[in-house]
Formats: structure tokens, sequence, C-alpha cells
């Protein structure tokens, strides 16, 4: 793996400079890919409100970067909606994208300001209805990609098309405003081809419901999806914006709804290098090829996403020599602490403790999953350069 693959050589000498100053381990943020990448989206979106996905880095400094730039917010919680309002966003320009959410936490946000949340149940509508009434709601449909995401979804979130258009339906005797639809086609969503599928069961509810209800949508929510740049390779998000575009004209005509989008991988995904140490190298057996590299992050310092090996990382590593496969690993005492052992890394053979690896691409979902304190290991630590 290059690094030239990733980054600038520019790019890689400020990450490295910071990296050389701070201990291990420690995530280094790059606020100026956030920028590039947000001024991408809206070149590539030009009819789109980008709402960012806080929860893939609620760092301060990227909320006050996109601040200032224009995004929107997609909150997760209120403890996200309080750190938001705090750094000056206005609460109009927040939506409440949680479906899981307590009906004291509905009323909190309202009355904090916030009239936009999804939903995708009865039983949560009706706490809309009771809490936040009056308020702007889109309904979330399930939709399965999950076989062409790195990150699948699952069924956790979302209803079927039919319940969707129950949900809408009561959504209006109660009081509220129904406005659209949202639906999320996966994390690290490969196939393009997804949001095509999505946009098939929006419209046709768009028209069901006009049609048989008179309650006329003017609002779909895209989700997230777009990727970052790990080890197998993408498309460019303008190839991603140029199909979406296409599908939606397909679908809509020119009566194309507004149009949300909530990136949060594909924002900051790429901003990020985590730094970290090889604590030790070791093999299982005298007779065992295979060497054991433990290092000084693990899956519950940052690493959480190599669960399953689903987020493939792009490594780099400054020694050089032959390489040979290792199994990678965590610090802690947890058995389930091995980030690699199917996908085996090929590192050289000449690795010593002390040495660093560098986790590119590490800037989404990090240092927001990392854990506060088991085995002791305080969280992730995080660095910012423009």
């Amino acid at each position: 793996m290059e690094i030239e693959e990733y980054y600038s050589r520019e790019e890689w000498m400020r990450f490295k400079a910071k990296a050389d100053q701070v201990e291990t381990p420690s995530l280094i943020v790059s606020l100026g890919i956030i920028r590039r990448r947000f001024e991408e989206l809206l070149t590539f979106f030009p009819y789109a409100k980008i709402y960012y996905a806080v929860k893939a880095n609620p760092a301060k400094e990227i909320i006050e970067l996109l601040r200032d730039l224009g995004s929107y917010f997609d909150i997760a919680s209120i403890f996200e909606l309080d750190k938001v309002l705090s750094l000056g966003v206005s609460p109009d320009r927040i939506s409440f994208g949680n479906t899981i959410k307590k009906e004291k936490h509905i009323k909190y946000a309202y009355d904090k300001g916030v009239r936009l949340f999804v939903t995708d149940s009865k039983p949560d509508l009706h706490k809309v209805a009771r809490s936040a009434p009056g308020a702007d709601v889109f309904v979330r449909l399930i939709v399965d990609g999950s076989e062409t995401a790195d990150w699948p979804l699952s069924f956790k979130f979302g209803c079927h098309p039919d319940m969707a258009y129950d949900i809408i339906v009561e959504a209006k005797k109660l009081g509220l405003n129904p406005i659209g639809l949202s639906f999320h086609v996966g994390s690290q969503q490969r196939d393009i081809g997804q949001w095509d599928d999505a946009l098939t069961k929006a419209k046709y509810l768009f028209d069901l419901l006009e049609g048989e209800e008179k309650i006329k949508l003017k609002m779909i929510n895209l989700g997230g999806g777009f990727p970052a740049h790990y080890i197998q390779k993408t498309n460019e998000t303008k190839e991603y914006a140029s199909e979406i575009s296409r599908y939606l004209h397909d679908n809509f005509g020119d009566d194309v709804p507004q149009i949300m989008l909530e990136p949060g991988r594909s924002l900051v995904g790429d901003s990020g290098i985590l730094t970290t140490e090889v604590v030790l190298v070791a093999r299982k057996s005298n007779s065992n090829l295979t060497r054991w590299v433990y290092i000084d992050a693990g899956k519950f310092g940052g690493l959480i996403e190599t669960i399953d090996e689903s987020i493939k990382y792009p490594i780099h590593v400054e020694r050089d020599g032959k390489r040979e496969q290792v199994v990678l690993a965590g610090p802690t005492c947890d058995s389930m602490d091995i980030l690699y052992e199917n996908n085996k890394y090929e590192l050289p053979v000449n690795l010593e403790m002390g040495d660093r690896l560098y986790f590119l691409t590490t800037g989404a979902y990090t240092a927001s999953y990392s854990s506060v304190e088991f085995n002791g290991f305080p969280p992730l630590k995080v660095h910012f350069i423009e």
C-alpha cells in the first residue's frame, strides 16, 4: 500500500509531523480534508441540504467548521443536540434522526426549538404527536443493501412501505406535518443502484398517498452510505451524485422533491489517521509461521468497525523489507479484541516493538466509538491539523 494512493505527499507530511509530537494511540484529523469533502458534496448535489451525521465524529472542531460552511446537522440524542446548540447552531438546522427516542427527549428537543423528527413506528409517532405538536415528521423505510455495504444496517431501523403509508396518514390525523420519507442503504455502500431501488419505493408511496389520501409529500432523505476510501475500491462521490441524480429524474421527472443527505463516513472518514504503536510481536508455538502483532489501539480504543473484519482500513508502516502475513490484535484482556485474523495483513518481517502503524481513513466512527475505561484505557485522543 502506497501512502500516495490516499493522501498527497504534503497532506501526509502534515499528518506525520503532528503524529510525531503526540503519544499513541492518537487520531489526527485534517480539517482541510473535511472542508474539501463538504465542498465536493455541495458541488455534486447542489439541490440537496446536507445534514452532517454528528455520530460519525462529534468533535467540536468539526461541528464548528461545518457550521460555518452552512451545514445542517443530524443528531441521534439530546446529548448531541446540546453539543450542537452550544456551538451556535440554530435549531432550524437540526434533524432528530433517531427513530428510537424517549418521549421526554422528544419534548426536550421540541422545547429547544427542533421541529424535524424521523419516525418508523406508530408508538414513536404518538410520542412525537404528544410532545412535539405540529412538528414536521418523515418516515424511514426499510431497504436492503446488506450484501453490498461494508457496514450493513439490518432491519433495526425503518418500516415496510405499507406501514409507512399508515404512519403518514395517522401523522396527519394527529396534527403533525408529514413531509416525506427517508432511507439508508447501508454504510460504505458500494452499489449505487441501491439508491434506485429505494427511490422507486419512495415514488410509489408519494403517488399512492397523493392519489388516495390527498397527502402530498415534499421531501426525501437519501441518508448516508457514501463511501470513504478504504482498501476495497469504490466509485468517487461525483459518480454517486451523477447516478443518484439520474434516478431522481427517472422516478420524479421535473417534480423532484426537496432532498436531504446525511453524510458521516464520506464527509470525515478520509480526514483521519489513527497512529498506533506495536506493543508485542509473538508466535503461538515454535513451529507456528504466523506472527501475532499486538498494538496499543484495538476494538475498544477506536477500531470497533473491525468487528467481523467489516471495515478494512489501509495500514501504513514506514519500516521497509520483506513482508509476511500477520494477525493484528489490540491490547485489552478480551479475546474479541482481534482486528484482522482471517483477512491477514502483510507487515515487514523485521517489525519491532515500538514501531508505529498508521491506520488511514479513520476519521469516522473511531473516536466516537472509543470506550471510556475498558481495562482502564482512556478514550482515543484526537488532535487536529488544517
